[in-house]
């Protein structure tokens, strides 16, 4: 299998028995991490109830974690589902992106502005 999160070459930043975290390789801010899980599944609607309690146990586990050492001021988190929603590594992961005050210039509608233009309301 040619799976880079199966095949991780960076170091961990903390893990579980059942998942880990690392920092992203292409970061969009200071602090950008993913949480995955060990086991290789092509999103988190595959895993079992314990993994999927266990991801998201760590997300906030990698949160405070970078909320402790980058101190930003916001934090989104997110997850792409499928080629159409810009998935590119099909081993599910979620992102713990840090947001910084001025990072871009008007941060309202958050995630919502992964379609142009929708982000406002």
């Amino acid at each position: 299998m040619d799976c880079i999160f199966c095949l991780i070459d960076r170091a961990i930043l903390v893990e579980t028995k059942l998942s880990q975290a690392f920092f992203d390789g292409f970061p969009v801010s200071p602090g950008h991490s993913l949480v995955i899980p060990k086991r290789h599944v092509p999103t988190i609607w595959e895993l079992s109830a314990e993994e999927y309690v266990d991801l998201f146990n760590l997300v906030k586990e990698v949160k405070e974690l970078i909320q402790d050492q980058f101190e930003p001021q916001g934090i989104n988190v997110g997850a792409n589902f499928g080629q159409a929603a810009g998935q590119t590594v099909f081993h599910a992961h979620i992102h713990i992106i840090p947001r910084y005050s001025g990072d871009v210039p008007d941060p309202r509608g958050g995630i919502r502005n992964i379609i142009p233009g929708k982000g406002t309301y």
